[in-house]
């Protein structure tokens, strides 16, 4: 057995719930709920990550074991564990939706990593908690993947998220209606343990505001401060003035994560506000994708696909927007809110500031100017038009000499013959003129060559990959689980051997479920 030790602060400092245990119930005055896992039939490893596991100071060998598998299922507590389901509330789809809270995950306590650092554990699909809404708090096997796999993924892109210790297949079957279009099909259950410093979000914040309950939203800023922003603390004795340097950290970390997220081409498919970690972690990976054809307006989320209020373009004024319903919610603990605009008015500073960094970086220049983001916005304008790969082409595009670049080095990003031949004429003229650009460049061959490498990975987890190693999964299989989640510990290196991992989507993929078209249930 490890020998984990567990400093279970939220549930400690903050106010509970009275009523322990499942029984769906409004919850008032409290932020989390006492809530055991529901044990399952005959939990199983299916996968795990050996670099999260090092950073618990978990024992190879003792992973290998059952008892692993039985306590990351959620049949059996170590000793400091304290189970429970945090409350909170939600802007969903740009509508006030009340007390949601976590429907289902249930936070197994905050482990105290081999460093030092506070890590919380969490299963999510371990039963139904007083806040799964009617539902069964499980989760099915397709979905377990797709997050457990994601959520490595974006780590080693160097994107800021919540970490998946684990996989585990719980022996048992869920129904789900994949597109709630009344053809519900038993699937295999599975279990994900993920990991973060802290799993608050902004709908936390709202919720007691919404209730008009000052004294605990007060009380909920102050512990997040002391315990995930201790600087603040250290450096500010007025309380007034920490908070405010706080909420203009949590802009600024959304801000930065929001812009990674454009660098690479991933879309989250969700923001609504219990979607957005205050630490500016990406957060609950559902019908997530990564665009493949450039398409600003692309979203993988059925559910939005009519008004595509989530599509890929529209993610930076949504999580503006998002800010803003964080900051009406703290607005009763300023008397005046200024320091609240001041925060939001830095997401728009810092935006800028990152687009023109991603910006020079993928373009492999030393610096920005202002016509380089004119020359940005005309490629994505070509890329959207040609139907365009833009990871492939952005990877090519650092491997040429921009003097010897012809619209001929990118076919093998393009979707479409017909539409690349519309672009090819303008595309040329645009590789001529970035050819001049480059040549202005300080940078040398070899540093520019390296700057994009850094800024353009070769590997991303698309759809397609994700949905190949579920079916397979599925077939009994789960050797393609753990080949993507290889592949992934290195998206920005060569692998050879490796290249169909870096291929454009097959045309198999175009409009298949679980490729271009998921739900919140996916």
């Amino acid at each position: 057995m490890p020998a984990l030790t567990f400093d279970n602060a939220f549930v400690r400092d903050l106010p509970g719930d009275a009523e322990s245990g499942p029984r769906r119930r409004e919850v008032v005055g409290a932020l989390h709920s006492a809530v055991e896992p529901t044990p399952v039939a005959q939990p199983r490893l299916v996968a795990h990550s050996p670099e999260v596991a090092a950073m618990l100071g978990l024992d190879e060998a003792w992973i290998a074991s059952p008892a692993f598998a039985e306590v990351f299922a959620g049949n059996a507590l170590l000793p400091g564990m304290q189970a429970s389901a945090a409350n909170y509330g939600g802007h969903q789809f740009g509508h006030w939706a009340g007390q949601l809270g976590d429907g289902r995950a249930i936070s197994l306590g905050e482990a105290i990593g081999v460093d030092g650092r506070r890590l919380e554990l969490q299963l999510k699909g371990a039963g139904p908690t007083p806040y799964s809404r009617g539902a069964d708090g499980r989760a099915v096997m397709r979905s377990s993947i797709r997050e457990f796999l994601c959520s490595e993924a974006m780590h080693h892109l160097g994107i800021p998220t919540t970490r998946a210790l684990s996989l585990v297949a719980t022996g048992e079957h869920v129904v789900r209606d994949m597109f709630y279009d009344g053809r519900p099909q038993a699937e295999p259950g599975a279990i994900v343990c993920r990991v973060a410093p802290s799993f608050v979000r902004f709908g936390s914040f709202e919720l007691p505001s919404s209730r008009g309950d000052t004294a605990l939203l007060a009380r909920l800023v102050d512990f997040t401060i002391a315990r995930d922003f201790p600087h603040l603390a250290d450096v500010e004795a007025d309380v007034t003035a920490r908070r405010s340097r706080w909420f203009a950290e949590v802009c600024e970390r959304t801000t930065v994560l929001v812009a990674h997220w454009m660098r690479v081409g991933f879309v989250h498919g969700v923001l609504n506000t219990d979607n957005l970690s205050i630490l500016g972690l990406t957060i609950d990976y559902g019908p997530y994708g990564w665009i493949d054809a450039f398409d600003p307006d692309w979203t993988p989320n059925t559910t939005d696909r009519e008004r595509r209020r989530y599509r890929f373009g529209q993610q930076p004024p949504i999580a503006y927007w998002n800010l803003s319903r964080l900051a009406q919610a703290l607005a009763p603990l300023f008397d005046d809110v200024a320091p609240l605009q001041a925060g939001l008015a830095q997401f728009v500073a810092t935006y800028e500031a990152q687009d023109a960094r991603d910006t020079a970086a993928k373009l492999g220049l030393a610096e920005c100017r202002d016509d380089d983001l004119e020359r940005m916005q005309a490629l994505r304008a070509l890329l959207h038009a040609g139907e365009v790969d833009m990871t492939l082409f952005f990877r090519a595009l650092g491997e040429i000499e921009p003097s010897d670049a012809t619209p001929a080095h990118f076919v093998d990003a393009c979707y479409d013959d017909a539409r690349r031949a519309s672009i090819e004429a303008p595309l040329a003229d645009w590789l001529e003129a970035y050819a001049a650009r480059r040549a202005e460049d300080p940078l040398d061959v070899s540093a520019r060559r390296t700057l994009m490498r850094a800024t353009n990975p070769r590997y991303v987890l698309r759809n397609w990959l994700a949905q190949e190693a579920i079916d397979r999964a599925a077939q009994g299989d789960e050797s393609g689980i753990h080949d993507l989640l290889d592949v992934m510990r290195h998206p920005y290196d060569d692998q050879p051997g490796r290249e169909r991992f870096a291929a454009r989507r097959p045309e198999w993929a175009r409009n298949r479920a679980g490729c271009s078209m998921l739900s919140c249930s996916s």
